[in-house]
């Protein structure tokens, strides 16, 4: 279901669900979407009999990793799959040695993030139009 992204068909596929998501459905304009730093993170794919319906990317940022370009495809919104993502993201980072997590929350996705153990820290600021919180997750004692 979730896999890191190895070879470029995964890769089109990661940035066609952000395409969907980001550009279509939250107005977000594609130079701000794609970045140079697509070229050295690991992105995650969510792929289900041939159709991808997720993706992420995970960067280093310092000791954080940075789970970043979350994304669920409208028609498969609803069936736990947003946190089955996560989970997988987070697993994924501290298999690549990351302890600690970050995250620039939507608003209104906060009261999810915290369910996987992200707090906010700062205030609320805008990117790409949308309201966002910084958030971060620390295991170090795990």
């Amino acid at each position: 279901m979730f896999r890191v992204v190895t070879n470029l068909d995964d890769l089109i596929k990661v940035f066609i669900v952000r395409g969907i998501v980001f550009i279509e459905e939250q107005g977000v304009p594609y130079k701000i979407e794609r970045d140079t730093y697509d070229y050295a993170a690991t992105h995650v794919l969510g792929e289900e009999d041939g159709d991808p319906f997720a993706a992420g990317r995970i960067r280093a940022l310092g000791e954080y990793a940075k789970l970043e370009r979350i994304a669920i495809r409208k028609s498969y919104r609803g069936k736990n799959l947003g946190n089955k993502l996560t989970k997988f993201m987070i697993l994924t980072a501290k298999e690549l040695g990351f302890k600690k997590f970050k995250i620039h929350a939507q608003a209104y996705l906060t009261g999810f993030y915290q369910k996987h153990g992200f707090e906010i820290v700062g205030e609320i600021f805008n990117e790409a139009g949308i309201n966002h919180y910084v958030m971060i997750r620390d295991d170090l004692d795990q």
